[in-house]
């Protein structure tokens, strides 16, 4: 049997998810294809009732559609239902339900990177954005009982929402990006979870890093370029940095997990995967 996998979203046509999921079907000796689906958002319903209709085994979900596409799925699990987005949708029995393994995954890369400071559950830790990924993120980071989280965003109302997932009542305050970049320095971990940076406007960055720790940790979930500007500005600036291909690769292990039941090896991939993006 053949089985059908895909990724909607819009932009997407740059995405090196089909890269990751056709080896991950290699190393599993499954036989099947994963297929782009840059949608936009009126062609958004049409499609998944196609899915649906046609018995696809399941697909991603990325930018700008984690929170839209909820409403027209026949359910949702526990942990995505509690963060309000999807980036994984599993055909179960004819059922297309939706999962969360961006929190996850992300935690088990920054694990893999840097184990020692995932030890310390009392860091202080800066969540720039407010959209589907930050909402996961933010989730896992709460759920693991980081004591400390605060939110940078443009949008108070949209970052506000992520502060309410607060289920283990830790610190959190709400940051412009202008105060963000001031206090950089007081922070142990920057995640940076917007589009900001991403090509073709690889220029931008979402805050200035001149006053970051060394001891900082400066982590970019955009994979394209791998080397963001915030990344760049932040190693010059002595601080470390963790490149988010490497979260790519983890939310993908773990979808793949909800379609066939079983997660592949990683084995050589995050060298494989930097190196396809470094040319």
């Amino acid at each position: 049997m053949k089985y059908r996998l895909g990724l909607i979203g819009h932009p997407i046509k740059h995405s090196l998810s089909p890269w990751i999921h056709a080896r991950f079907l290699e190393k599993s000796k499954i036989e099947g294809t994963y297929s782009i689906f840059d949608l936009r958002e009126h062609e958004l319903k049409k499609q998944i009732d196609a899915f649906r209709d046609e018995g696809i085994r399941g697909f991603n979900v990325t930018i700008p559609y984690k929170q839209k596409i909820i409403p027209l799925l026949d359910g949702v699990d526990r942990m995505a239902r509690e963060i309000g987005a999807v980036n994984t949708v599993a055909n179960m029995n004819g059922k297309l339900i939706g999962f969360n393994t961006d929190g996850i995954g992300y935690l088990k890369s920054l694990e893999q990177a840097f184990p020692e400071t995932l030890m310390n559950r009392e860091i202080s830790i800066l969540i720039i954005g407010a959209g589907g990924a930050a909402r996961g993120i933010y989730y896992i980071l709460n759920q693991f009982g980081f004591s400390s989280i605060d939110i940078a965003n443009r949008t108070y109302q949209n970052a506000q929402s992520i502060a309410a997932l607060n289920t283990r009542k830790n610190t959190t305050n709400i940051l412009s990006l202008e105060d963000a970049s001031t206090m950089s320095g007081a922070y142990d971990l920057i995640i940076q979870t917007t589009n900001v940076g991403m090509r073709p406007n690889e220029a931008a960055s979402p805050i200035r890093t001149s006053s970051i720790n060394k001891s900082t940790i400066v982590s970019d979930i955009i994979y394209q370029p791998i080397w963001t500007k915030l990344l760049q500005e932040a190693a010059e600036n002595g601080a470390r940095v963790h490149h988010g291909h490497t979260m790519l690769l983890y939310q993908a292990k773990f979808a793949f997990e909800k379609w066939f039941g079983h997660s592949p090896s990683l084995e050589d991939m995050d060298r494989q995967l930097k190196q396809l993006l470094e040319g």
